[in-house]
């Protein structure tokens, strides 16, 4: 069957994710490969302290990002887009949405990137013995029980951003494993709520008199392979404001970015990682045997399928990278230079030409707050020794390892601390569309060999649209592991990044230099409003 022809039996699946600064949609063929996309930028906003996106924004920009992928596939294969196998939606994890009975929301989106719940998140990780960061659906909503807001009484439902999406467009309120793992602790024994947890949870505000209990309000835990409900006409006319696309289609469980970078990396077996790198960055680990203590620079979430997973996350990445290309490339126009074809790619194969340790040069890319390091909010900073070699090279390396700073510290307690073995790390996301110059940089801040694969641009869309075809194309008992190990990823091809010797040293050099320097980034926070 030709592809034209495939679109038109609805022979493939669509995968849409809702990035930080991005959605994205790809739809897939039968081989798995990307036959057409489409992507729509957008930005969250800082509204009365709060980091969110309205409504508006998630849909319109759905819309959007949707009409495109249907412009790319009438342009590419003359063919008006009306089906597909199966739909899955993804988004950023975490975050808080909260509803009353009417299906209203009570308080605007408070995504990923708040850092206004550690009181909330220290208590309960005090009371459930288990690492809840600020992040999590949870220690928002604990925040807002502790500072008496009035909407909690009022809550009927409590989600994320992907389980939001999937419930308007299906009437489902489900969630994928992973993304609840992100939202409370997870029984891999079960793949559901811990119970345990749960009690105690709903123990500790039992004197709030809420009407409530915590599992009533949660959506229902789903694994990989799961069917997840339909799409409905009024989904349909939602995502397609054409009205061409058709309600029926089967609809995979809503996920997290984390679940489908795992699955983009085919690292969701136990000793397989990954990382991901964008706005910000997580790298994750399936464990093998639990680890010996809690830590609170440490999330322990789960793959699609429900294995624990160590997570170090952080909250900036490549944000503060972003404004200073545009600085150059408004440094560029001003000249009348004409801007090369990628200059990501150019900044970052520049930045290892001179000094390892940045000689002097120090950067912190703290655009918001970074629990890692016990920052609650960002003030993004450049900082240098009067006789630092201060030059392109040395600054551009500089910003680079301030993306890796963060994660390194967390990463040090998988690897040094805790002994975890890994057999393969594998990245992606949009850090690593910058070419050879983007993995050696990682691999030497986390001293680990970095593998990619010719779809790591693709990432968490087309991890999603992965799950949609598992869930209507696995054989019976054939798990997500083999699924990808066997169809997916066989005979991909995979280029491996070792860790250079001299730029390890050098990142460990600079690394203590950013660990002294911390302070400063403290007394910025606190002077400078």
């Amino acid at each position: 069957m030709g592809v034209k022809e495939a679109i038109e039996a609805g022979k493939t699946t669509i995968g849409i994710e809702f990035g930080s600064t991005n959605i994205k949609a790809v739809l897939i063929g039968e081989d798995f490969s990307v036959l057409a996309s489409g992507k729509h930028g957008w930005e969250n906003r800082l509204e009365n302290g709060i980091w969110t996106y309205s409504l508006d924004d998630i849909w319109g920009g759905l819309q959007d990002c949707y009409a495109g992928l249907r412009k790319d596939v009438q342009e590419k294969y003359g063919v008006n887009l009306t089906t597909t196998g199966a739909i899955g939606f993804s988004a950023m994890m975490h975050g808080y949405m909260a509803f009353n009975e009417k299906d209203e929301l009570l308080v605007p989106f408070r995504t990923w990137r708040n850092t206004i719940t550690g009181e909330a998140a220290d208590k309960l990780t005090k009371l459930l013995d288990f690492n809840i960061p600020q992040r999590w659906t949870i220690a928002h909503l604990y925040q807002a029980i502790l500072n008496k807001e009035e909407h909690v009484k009022d809550i009927r439902t409590l989600m994320t951003l992907s389980e939001y999406i999937h419930w308007q467009l299906s009437g489902e309120k489900v969630a994928g494993v992973g993304e609840a793992s992100g939202m409370f602790p997870i029984d891999s024994d079960i793949n559901d709520y811990d119970q345990d947890r749960l009690d105690k949870f709903d123990s500790a505000i039992a004197s709030y008199g809420f009407s409530w209990k915590i599992r009533d309000i949660f959506p229902k835990v789903l694994v990989a392979g799961d069917n997840a409900g339909k799409l409905t006409e009024e989904g349909a006319k939602k995502i397609d404001v054409s009205g061409n696309l058709k309600a029926g289609i089967p609809m995979c469980p809503p996920e997290g970015d984390a679940g489908t970078g795992m699955t983009a990396t085919n690292s969701v077996a136990v000793r397989t990682g990954n990382v991901s790198a964008g706005t910000s960055c997580f790298a994750m680990i399936v464990l093998e045997k639990p680890l010996s203590k809690v830590y609170q620079e440490l999330d322990m979430v789960t793959t699609p399928s429900g294995k624990p997973v160590a997570m170090a996350h952080v909250n900036n990445c490549t944000s503060d990278l972003n404004y200073w290309v545009n600085i150059f490339k408004e440094v560029l126009a001003l000249c009348g230079a004409k801007e090369p074809e990628d200059l990501y790619t150019e900044l970052f194969n520049k930045a290892l030409t001179e000094d390892p340790d940045c000689a002097g040069v120090l950067s912190y890319n703290y655009f918001s707050g970074e629990p890692v390091t016990g920052m609650e909010e960002g003030r993004p900073l450049l900082v240098r020794t009067p006789d630092a070699r201060f030059d392109l090279a040395n600054l551009m390396r500089s910003i680079l390892y301030s993306a890796m700073g963060a994660l390194k510290i967390g990463m040090d307690i998988l690897i040094r601390k805790e002994n975890v073995e890994v057999d393969k790390i594998t990245g992606h996301g949009g850090w690593f569309n910058s070419g050879k110059s983007a993995a050696k940089v990682m691999a030497a801040a986390l001293d680990i060999p970095v593998s990619t694969m010719a779809t790591a641009g693709e990432g968490g869309p087309w991890g999603q649209a992965i799950h949609a075809a598992y869930m209507i194309g696995k054989a019976e008992g054939e798990t997500l592991d083999d699924y990808l190990a066997n169809r997916v990823f066989a005979g991909s091809e995979t280029v491996t990044t070792e860790p250079d010797a001299k730029d390890v040293e050098g990142f460990d050099k600079w690394l203590d230099i950013y660990k002294a320097g911390l302070s400063i980034e403290r007394a910025a926070i606190e002077s400078i409003k």
